[in-house]
C-alpha cells in the first residue's frame, strides 16, 4: 500500500544516528527520575479507569486547572500534563508517571515529588483515587484494565508477542533513573556497569509479589513480565563487552524490528516487517527513514539499560516509604565517583555475560535469595549499597541518608514486598 502525499525525503545518514549519542556528552552530573505509580479507586482498591465522570482523564483535567498544568494530547484525548520541564503522563493501563527535570541533588527531586503529590492529593481525594507504590497491580489484572486511548499503545499491544506483554503494559509500575555521561568512553563504562548491576538492583527493589489478589510466588512479577514481553527489544542491549562504543549500540538498534512510524499526524504500521537498517536501505511504503523515525525507534526499544543522550537505568519495581529516593542515590553514589565505579567494576566484572543474564531470570522469583556461583547475592547487594553510601557520605551533602532505608532493609534480609 502506498500512502497518498508521501514526500521525497532526504536520505538519513549513519553518522546522524551516532550523533544522537555523541551530542549527549555533557559536563553535568545530574540525576533524572521517572516515577510510575498505580492508580486505584480508593474504596474498592480496583484499578482506576481512564474514562467516566470520575476517571483519570477528568482527574487530570481538574488537576491541570487547579495547579496550572498544560495538556498533553493524543488526537483529542488527554494523555498527560506538562509544566516547564516536568511531565505527568499515562502509561498504557493508565499508570501515572511523574518525569522530573534532572537535578544535581536528590533532595531537589524529593522536594519536587512532594510538591506535586501535595498539590494532587486533594484532587485525587475528590475523585476517590489513590496512587500506590507497587510494581504490579495488586487487585486488577489486564483483562479488566482498558488500554489508554493513545494510538501508539494500540499498535504496541498488537505487536509485542510475549505471553506477559499485556501484563507489562497495563499492570506494572517502575522507577527509572537517568545518568549523565561526559564522553563516549565514560558512557560505555557507566553503561557496562549499570547493566552488570541491573539484576542486583531488580532484586533489591522487588515489590510485586501480589497480583490480582493472588500471591504469585514471584517477588518481582513485574520483572517476570518484562522477561516475557519481547526478546527482540527487551533484556540486555548488546553484551556490554570491553571496548564497546556507541556504534555497537547503534548496530543493535539497526537490527531491531520496527513497530511503526509517524507521518503528518498519521501513524503508519510497520508491525515488525523490517528492521531499521532495512528501512534506511529501502524505505517503506514510499517513505524514507528520517531522524525522527530513528528517535521514535530508539524509544520503542526497552532494554534493561537504555542509551539515549543520557543513560537510562530501567528495571526497578515501584517502591515507597522513602525507598524511592534510594534508587537515584544508589546510582549517583556509584556512577559519579571514580573510586566507587572502580570498586564496583572490580566486584562485578569477574562475572560473565551469561551468568548475569541468567541471574535476571532468577531474581524475578527469588530476589536477593537468588544464587550466583552457588552463593546468595544478598552480600553483593549489601556491598553495592554500602559503596554508594560511603561515596555519597564523602560528598558532604548528607545524601547518604537516602540509602539508609535500603541498607536497613537488606540487613533484615528483606526486600520491599516482604516489609
Amino acid at each position: 500500500m502506498n500512502y497518498c502525499g508521501a514526500k521525497t525525503e532526504e536520505r538519513l545518514e549513519y553518522n546522524q544516528l551516532l550523533d544522537e549519542f555523541i551530542l549527549g556528552c555533557k559536563t553535568t552530573q545530574k540525576i533524572g527520575l521517572e516515577y510510575e505509580r498505580i492508580p486505584l479507586i480508593k474504596y474498592t482498591n480496583q484499578f482506576a479507569p481512564y474514562g467516566g465522570e470520575y476517571g483519570i482523564c477528568e482527574m487530570l483535567r481538574e488537576f491541570a486547572k487547579q495547579d496550572n498544568w498544560d495538556y498533553i494530547l493524543d488526537d483529542v484525548n488527554i494523555i498527560g500534563l506538562k509544566k516547564l520541564h516536568d511531565t505527568i503522563t499515562l502509561e498504557p493501563g493508565c499508570q501515572v508517571e511523574l518525569s522530573l527535570e534532572p537535578q544535581e541533588f536528590i533532595r531537589d527531586l524529593e522536594k519536587r515529588v512532594k510538591e506535586i503529590d501535595s498539590a494532587m492529593k486533594p484532587v485525587l481525594e475528590e475523585f476517590d483515587m489513590k496512587l500506590i507504590n507497587k510494581g504490579v497491580s495488586p487487585t486488577t489484572t489486564y483483562k479488566n484494565i482498558k488500554l489508554l486511548p493513545k494510538r501508539r499503545y494500540k499498535l504496541m499491544a498488537n505487536y509485542l508477542w510475549g505471553i506477559l506483554s499485556d501484563v507489562m503494559m497495563r499492570e506494572t509500575a517502575g522507577i527509572q533513573v537517568g545518568i549523565d555521561y561526559k564522553s563516549e568512553e565514560d558512557a560505555m563504562r557507566k553503561f557496562r556497569i549499570a547493566n552488570l548491576m541491573m539484576p542486583f538492583a531488580t532484586a533489591m527493589y522487588a515489590n510485586s509479589r501480589i497480583r490480582g489478589g493472588v500471591d504469585t510466588g514471584y517477588k518481582s512479577f513485574r520483572a517476570l513480565a518484562w522477561l516475557n514481553t519481547d526478546n527482540e527489544r527487551c533484556g540486555f542491549a548488546t553484551k556490554f563487552q570491553d571496548g564497546m562504543c556507541f556504534k555497537d549500540y547503534v548496530e543493535t538498534l539497526l537490527d531491531t524490528p520496527m513497530i511503526f512510524i509517524n507521518r503528518e499526524n498519521m501513524t503508519v504500521n510497520v508491525n515488525g516487517r523490517l528492521t531499521f537498517r532495512q528501512f534506511m536501505d529501502k524505505g517503506f511504503e514510499g517513505f524514507n527513514a528520517s531522524l525522527e523515525d530513528w528517535q521514535l525507534h530508539s524509544n520503542l526499544y526497552f532494554p534493561e539499560v537504555r542509551l539515549r543522550n543520557f543513560i537510562e537505568i530501567r528495571n526497578h519495581d515501584c517502591v515507597g516509604g522513602g525507598l524511592e529516593y534510594s534508587i537515584p542515590a544508589l546510582y549517583k553514589g556509584i556512577m559519579y565517583s571514580a573510586s566507587a565505579l572502580e570498586e564496583v567494576s572490580n566486584m562485578l566484572l569477574k562475572y560473565s555475560y551469561n551468568e548475569i543474564n541468567e541471574l535476571r531470570y532468577n531474581v524475578a522469583k527469588y530476589a536477593t535469595a537468588s544464587k550466583l556461583r552457588k552463593h546468595p547475592i544478598l552480600s553483593i547487594c549489601k556491598e553495592l549499597a554500602e559503596i554508594a553510601y560511603y561515596s555519597l557520605k564523602s560528598g558532604c551533602e548528607d545524601e547518604e541518608k537516602y540509602l539508609e532505608p535500603l541498607i536497613e532493609m537488606l540487613k533484615q534480609n528483606k526486600v520491599p514486598c516482604e516489609l
